[in-house]
């Protein structure tokens, strides 16, 4: 295996990778909380694609269960506005349905 040529090498990113990492790994407060922390800054900053990122995983890895999220959108609603918490309401319900949809509805691979 070849090194990678010093133009593809990104060192701001592989950097700010390794400080995420560090930080999310720390053993004061658990995962969850980070995630619940986070989910509040990035709709209080109304960043959205970063909001869903978050929440598909707090829902996937189980850290937060539907009911859990649909309660932070009412807790969010609150402090960040009814347009924030409206578009993080859209947001859960869709993830929700992605996530509910049967395997039977995914086409068979064998036909």
């Amino acid at each position: 295996m070849t090194e990678p040529a010093m133009e593809t090498v990104d060192p701001f990113g592989m950097t700010a990778e390794r400080q995420f990492a560090d930080v999310w790994s720390r053993e004061v407060l658990s995962t969850r909380e980070r995630r619940l922390l986070l989910l509040g800054l990035l709709v209080g900053q109304g960043i959205d694609d970063q909001v869903e990122v978050q929440l598909d995983a707090a829902l996937r890895t189980g850290q937060l269960g539907e009911g859990e999220l649909r309660e932070v959108v009412v807790f969010l609603t609150h402090y960040a506005g009814w347009s924030r918490g409206a578009r993080l309401n859209t947001q859960v319900e869709e993830l929700i349905k992605r996530v509910r949809r049967p395997r039977s509805d995914t086409p068979d691979p064998a036909g």
